[in-house]
């Protein structure tokens, strides 16, 4: 397999992995970020933490292999993005950390105001990450604030606050509807009653938010934000340095790619059909249904996010020549063929086990199943 193979084909696991977590991991963080307005009870938001309980914890597997894939394959986008995120990514840490413990010890004691302040530490770890990750992904989008300097050393120009600018915001609104949405959608299939009622009610409004922000931020990328295009650059079957291309820097860049492949506007497309259809399954009470068809819409957004992007994946505002593409970011051709033998064996096997997991779990979490477990979150 020649080299430029493989640097195509790790851009497509990598986003493989981010899918994964966002399908799984994303009801997750949805129903944290809905924990404290849809369980208007203790038991309720009993109800809640135990539908996610058995299964949160693995779901963690695809964040953190995402992130060391991007650690291996992707070494200098790695440095550049913790150097020029190094606050954000510590927020979304600390906001991450708050959940284990939330889980662990908010039913521990039978003190409202204990589990109180651990419901909304539930809370802050599910909307904080849910925002925050849609703020870097339009920060990409409008290119980091970052230069290499002798050596290769990537130095950052920004600021935290520089990274909240009205266009990030709006894709951080598309990432948290999305997730919300998620979370709601899950809950309908989990619960029953009112808690099932008041799901089905979010899932349209956070539906309709994602809906008219995720079009607006696209139409946005597409005609008023500068995007960027390789003008030259060398054989990209050889290992490349980040600094010996040349790179263009203009209004409606990032629309060259729809241009040249039409095939292209299904992402967005489906992104939009995915959560009406996600809807009408709901309001038939079809949850599984309309949990498949969000999933289907999650994984266009990020679809879409990536073919707007290709080939780069973190591009410099400051030197645009020295902006990331998946052609000069990458590890040698000999760590991406071994880490592409892992990923053959290990991705079916995590894919195994999560299907099994999530099949043993299936069915629905009731008030009564709270009230005969004690040991339950």
């Amino acid at each position: 397999m020649d080299y430029e193979t493989l640097k195509f084909i790790w851009l497509i696991l990598i986003g493989f992995l981010f899918i994964g977590f966002a399908v799984t991991g994303g009801f997750d963080l949805g129903v944290a970020t809905l924990l404290p307005f849809i369980g208007k009870t203790d038991e309720q938001r009993r109800v809640l933490l135990n539908s996610i309980g058995p299964t949160w914890e693995g779901n963690q597997v695809w964040f953190i292999t995402s992130g060391g894939a991007i650690f291996a394959a992707w070494p200098f986008m790695y440095a550049a993005s913790f150097s020029s995120f190094y606050l954000a990514f510590l927020v979304v840490l600390l906001s991450l950390i708050l959940r284990p413990p939330g889980f662990d010890y908010r039913s521990k004691i039978p003190c409202p105001i204990w589990r109180r302040v651990w419901d909304y530490s539930l809370f802050t770890s599910g909307f904080v990450p849910s925002l925050l990750f849609g703020v870097a992904f339009g920060n990409i989008l409008l290119g980091i604030a970052f230069h290499y300097e002798e050596g290769l050393r990537a130095t950052p120009t920004g600021g935290f606050f520089e990274l909240l600018s009205p266009f990030a915001l709006l894709t951080g609104l598309v990432s948290l509807s999305a997730l919300v949405t998620h979370g709601a959608l899950f809950i309908q299939l989990k619960t029953t009653g009112a808690l099932a009622g008041r799901a089905k009610k979010a899932a349209l409004l956070s539906a309709v938010v994602f809906i008219a922000s995720f079009i607006t931020a696209w139409f946005m990328a597409m005609h008023k934000i500068e995007g960027y295009q390789i003008e030259h650059i060398l054989n990209r079957n050889e290992l490349l340095i980040p600094t010996t291309k040349t790179v263009n820097q203009a209004l409606g860049l990032w629309y060259e790619n729809y241009k040249q492949y039409p095939l292209g506007f299904l992402a967005p497309v489906l992104s939009v059909l995915g959560v009406v259809l996600a809807l009408m399954a709901a309001h038939w009470r079809l949850s599984f249904t309309a949990l498949c068809c969000h999933a289907l819409a999650l994984a266009s957004l990020l679809v879409t996010f990536g073919f707007t992007l290709y080939p780069f994946i973190l591009p410099s505002s400051t030197n645009p020549n020295h902006g990331l593409t998946i052609w000069d970011s990458t590890s040698s051709q000999l760590t991406l063929t071994w880490m592409f033998v892992a990923a053959v064996v290990f991705v079916p096997i995590i894919l195994g086990y999560t299907t099994w997991v999530f099949r043993v779990m299936r069915g629905k979490v009731k008030n009564a199943d709270i009230q005969q477990n004690a040991e339950a979150y």
